[in-house]
């Protein structure tokens, strides 16, 4: 598992930040089970895909209901939640549990 150190602790998180970091981590999983986004806290993600497990690793920054991701490649997508569900590059991700 990759150790990169991610600036965007929960220690340094201001108040409003570590409160919607909370609310989203989990694994977010889209209605076939294909794709599956595992949000943890501390900022970063594992992204599985398929029978491929940590298919893309990376960070997330949260601003409101709106996710900036960056994988540990460079690669940069966004998403939003609305109304507890997950829209990311034209895909539903719904929160199990």
């Amino acid at each position: 598992m990759n150790t990169t150190n991610d600036t965007t602790s929960a220690k340094t998180m201001q108040p409003n930040a570590r409160a919607d970091q909370e609310r989203y981590v989990g694994m977010w999983v889209t209605e076939d089970g294909h794709i599956r986004h595992e949000l943890l806290p501390g900022g970063r993600y594992d992204e599985a895909r398929g029978s491929r497990h940590s298919a893309y690793r990376g960070r997330y920054t949260l601003t409101g209901d709106h996710i900036d991701y960056v994988d540990d490649t460079g690669f940069t997508a966004d998403g939003d939640f609305v109304d507890g569900v997950l829209h990311h590059a034209g895909m539903v991700l719904r929160k199990e549990g």
